[in-house]
């Protein structure tokens, strides 16, 4: 990425009026590093915002936008009304080496225990009422300039649905788009409790198989070039963590694009990538509008938030609205009021840099550790991001048994092939390491199940 693009991603959210006149933008050394580029790129594009006029350097204060801007007031899209997901808890396992969970002995506890104080003191009377079904408005602002920054995409504040996670998103797109009968597809292997949900909520499921380039998009334009959905993870694959091809990725938009079809983005965990820069989302690159972004912050901040989100396209905005009236019912407002400023501030853009380098480090000790501990029995097919790794077994078919084993001992891994819905499946074992602090740490917890582990697979 070039100084250029920084530029035009800047002035375009300006314009638009996504960013404000003295709205705080994100440290040279914060951005730099988010988007994995020279600080001199991030410096040349901030100088020419400055020159023009658009920013304003204020020292120890950081940049900003300029207080003393004046812009013609830009057409919005059409809002929604106001109304959303009823929580339903799931607890998915306790225990160490869980999946999807971020290092939590990391995050700035501190700092957000500071901002939710003086949040839960700013509470007005007004904002006590039933919340808006789309969101809170500065958080779904934030959202979004987070969004057209670090991941690529053009979308508006408008377009952002404030949501519970992943399920609910869902819920939610299938619920305003789909008709009875449309053909939903999945990957295979895919999400487990996401294949899960779709048996019972998408009546006519698919699946697409992975290999190495990500989603096989010759297969599905073979056998289902006539679905109405896809659901991807094209950033890290869940769970084989593979990048969807650039050439596949403009096959499924050509695809969606010739058959009035839709493609459902899941970017879990885009923000973890390690050994080359961040890849942006498919959805940056989808000029027909036919991809729904969708995210949370349960794995890039914590799991008890929550707070998921979707991108809506812009000639949907009013069908979201209606039907969202009906079915939402609106978030608890506090938790957004915090995110929101948490997001706008920069706190989130420096702690996900400081993740990317720690998972990077930790990844690497969770490799040695079970290199070390099990020797010959697992072969592993290193990406470059992610945040679990997928450990295949050398010999054998005993995944479910092996983490049966593990979680006897309050190791809770998965077992892959239960990821897969039809009979091609592979073997192994799916392994979060995010908390794992120190190669020493890591042997102990390995050591729990290491010799029951050698009897059951040597066997």
């Amino acid at each position: 990425m070039g100084y250029k693009e920084i530029y035009q991603r800047f002035r375009q959210q300006i314009l638009a009026g996504q960013l404000r006149p003295g709205d705080r933008v994100p440290a040279i050394r914060v951005l730099a590093g988010e988007l994995q580029v020279a600080r001199k790129t991030v410096e040349a594009a901030y100088e020419i915002l400055i020159g023009e006029g658009y920013f304003v350097s204020q020292g120890a204060k950081g940049t900003r936008v300029n207080p003393q801007l004046k812009l013609a007031s830009a057409a919005t899209p059409p809002r929604a009304p106001a109304t959303t997901p009823a929580l339903l808890p799931v607890t998915e396992g306790k225990g160490e080496l869980r999946l999807g969970i971020p290092a939590l002995d990391e995050f700035p506890h501190k700092k957000w225990r500071l901002m939710s104080a003086k949040a839960a003191r700013s509470l007005r009377p007004d904002e006590m009422m039933i919340p808006p079904v789309m969101g809170y408005a500065p958080l779904r602002a934030a959202i979004a300039s987070y969004l057209n920054i670090s991941r690529g995409l053009t979308c508006q504040p408008e377009q952002i649905f404030i949501t519970s996670g992943y399920r609910a998103n869902l819920r939610l797109i299938l619920a305003v788009l789909a008709q009875p009968g449309d053909k939903v597809l999945f990957e295979d292997p895919g999400y487990f409790f996401g294949q899960q949900l779709l048996k019972r909520i998408a009546p006519n499921l698919h699946y697409v198989p992975v290999d190495g380039q990500g989603v096989d998009v010759d297969y599905l334009l073979r056998y289902h070039a006539d679905a109405r959905f896809a659901v991807v993870t094209p950033t890290h694959q869940s769970p084989l963590a593979v990048s969807l091809s650039l050439p596949r990725k403009h096959q499924l938009l050509a695809w969606a694009q010739q058959h009035d079809s839709w493609i459902i983005e899941d970017d879990y965990d885009g923000e973890f990538h390690y050994t080359r820069k961040v890849i942006p989302a498919l959805k940056s690159l989808d000029v027909h509008d036919r991809v729904i972004y969708t995210g949370t912050f349960s794995k890039t901040m914590m799991p008890a938030m929550r707070i998921g989100y979707l991108v809506m396209p812009q000639h949907t905005l009013a069908q979201f609205g209606e039907l969202g009236e009906i079915l939402e019912t609106g978030l608890p407002l506090l938790p957004q009021k915090i995110l929101a400023q948490f997001l706008s501030e920069g706190h989130f853009y420096r702690h996900i840099k400081k993740m990317r380098i720690l998972y990077q480090q930790r990844r690497r000790m969770m490799l040695e550790a079970i290199e070390a501990s099990f020797p010959g029995l697992f072969t592993f097919e290193l990406t470059d991001g992610g945040m679990h790794i997928v450990a295949f077994l050398q010999r054998g078919t005993q995944d479910v048994a092996l983490a049966t084993l593990w979680a006897q001992q309050a190791l809770y891994v998965r077992p892959l092939s239960g990821w897969y819905a039809q009979t091609q499946k592979r073997y192994g074992l799916v392994i979060g390491y995010t908390n794992i602090q120190s190669f020493e740490q890591a042997r102990a917890l390995l050591a729990r199940v290491a010799d029951a582990t050698l009897t059951l697979l040597r066997a």
